[in-house]
């Protein structure tokens, strides 16, 4: 195909997927509409947005997010500019290699093994101002979208635009980016259209976190310690984050007994803890600045707007959670979104041309590049939620050698630099897991760092229950 310029673009939401996406686009000739329904506009200061903007539509929003490093890579080559805003207000940069006290021999890819270490709202607010200074993007705050225009006198109906309260916005490519509640599989039923296909799994997992300020003339961390800390029925993690502040997170079944006083932050601190990561940093006697933030009510879905028998519709196209909606564990939901933007930006010239080519490539885009993470969070979810929900039946000891070295996988890459190079390429969505611990080098370290270790089992660094139940006792808590 012959990729034209001036496409005419309306994006439903106004979320980091959809900013970002129109940024991408103004930024390759196109002019877009923003429609938002949330009239806030980012800017009072990053603590009052983040703790005092009412989303309940995005619960994420307050949760703890570490960057993956596809979040970095595609604003460094799309919007400089933007991820330059993050870093100089607050954003961290950490590369997992940085474990290691003697960096070991650089490898290309090595550099981009980052994670970007600050809060959701750093991001959200660079790329608003960014978009707010677009000549070719119209940011409308506070105007949702209202349904799709549609004409169905084709083969397969095409969106040619967006309603609104203000009219009408004709385009040549409709995106939406509304999120996992989207209304748009709705719009289109009403349509006319075929069902768009949707695959879901619910997921029996309940985070809760809490906000921590460093004191300003203490310690940055405490040290060289893991991120966090596994009990067989519970996960504390930390968030290094901006400006001083960290997150503290507990992740347990949503059958947990327990899980309701968590709720209460004398609990919740003592219960955390428990958790050697965790009691590291809250060792550094930082100021607490929130309560107890919950999320749960999760699932992992999967939206294609195309079937067995082609595109449900041309002219739209998803971006963000529209398309893949993630628990959080692996933290790649904004990683997806951007790359998903990315594609979008790089192909809008061809959208108009050839509107079916458009949403067939699309499709294959989504099966090749996001389909293949979203199917290793729901087998990582499922093995998660079993374990969770019944930690009594987690074997002690792996069965059979096979198992007992992939269970080693994790330990021993705390000690040996390219395992760890191997588990951040997993991590940051570089490679699968069968490609990155596959290969004869990683097999080979895997097996020394066993033979040094003979008697190694797997074990959890975590609290076992009784200790848990006891802490939450302590804290006057019944169970």
């Amino acid at each position: 195909m012959t990729q034209g310029a001036g496409t005419r673009v309306a994006v439903v939401g106004g979320g980091i997927g959809g900013l970002a996406a129109a940024l991408f686009l103004a930024r390759r000739g196109h002019t877009v509409t923003v429609l938002e329904r949330d009239g806030h506009r980012p800017g009072h200061g990053l603590d009052e947005d983040f703790f005092d903007w009412r989303r309940p539509a995005v619960p994420q929003a307050v949760q703890p997010h570490g960057l993956l490093a596809p979040v970095r890579t595609v604003l460094r080559a799309e919007t400089p500019d933007v991820y330059d805003a993050m870093l100089r207000m607050g954003a961290g940069e950490r590369n997992e290699l940085e474990w290691f006290t003697e960096p070991p021999p650089a490898r290309p890819g090595d550099e981009d093994l980052v994670t970007v270490q600050t809060r959701r709202i750093v991001l959200e607010t660079a790329l608003y101002e960014a978009v707010r200074r677009e000549p070719a993007v119209d940011l409308r705050l506070g105007e949702p979208a209202e349904g799709l225009i549609v004409d169905g006198r084709g083969d397969v109906p095409r969106v040619t635009g967006v309603r609104s309260r203000s009219g009408r916005h004709d385009a040549d490519l409709v995106l939406d980016a509304c999120g996992r509640r989207s209304p748009v599989p709705g719009w289109l039923s009403a349509a006319g259209c075929r069902e768009v296909v949707v695959e879901n799994h619910r997921i029996g997992i309940a985070y809760f976190c809490r906000w921590y300020r460093l004191s300003p003339g203490g310690p940055r961390n405490p040290g060289r310690v893991k991120a966090g800390s596994v009990a067989a029925f519970a996960v504390g993690g930390v968030f290094p984050s901006d400006n001083g502040t960290f997150a503290v997170s507990l992740t347990v079944s949503t059958a947990d007994p327990t899980r309701g006083a968590l709720l209460d932050p004398e609990v919740f601190e003592r219960v955390a803890r428990t958790f050697p990561a965790v009691a590291a940093w809250l060792d550094l006697r930082p100021e607490a600045i929130s309560g107890v933030l919950a999320m749960g009510g999760l699932d992992n879905r999967w939206t294609g707007l195309c079937d067995d028998a082609g595109p449900v519709v041309t002219g739209l196209v998803g971006v963000g959670d529209a398309v893949t909606h993630t628990n959080p564990t692996m933290g790649q939901g904004v990683a997806l979104a951007l790359w998903a933007a990315q594609w979008v930006a790089a192909h809008a010239g061809e959208a108009a041309g050839d509107p079916a080519g458009f949403a067939g490539d699309f499709h294959r885009w989504t099966g090749r590049a996001l389909r293949p993470w979203f199917d290793v969070q729901v087998a990582m979810d499922r093995a998660n939620d079993s374990r969770l929900r019944n930690p009594a039946r987690v074997p002690r000891n792996p069965r059979t050698e096979e198992a007992r070295a992939q269970a080693a996988l994790s330990a021993c890459s705390w000690d040996d630099p390219v395992v760890m190079r191997a588990r951040a390429r997993i991590r940051h969505l570089v490679q699968p897991a069968d490609e990155a611990y596959g290969t004869e080098e990683v097999r080979a370290r895997l097996a020394c760092w066993l033979a040094e270790h003979p008697d190694f089992t797997p074990v959890f660094d975590g609290p076992a229950r009784e200790e848990w139940e006891s802490a939450v006792r302590a804290a006057g808590q019944p169970l």
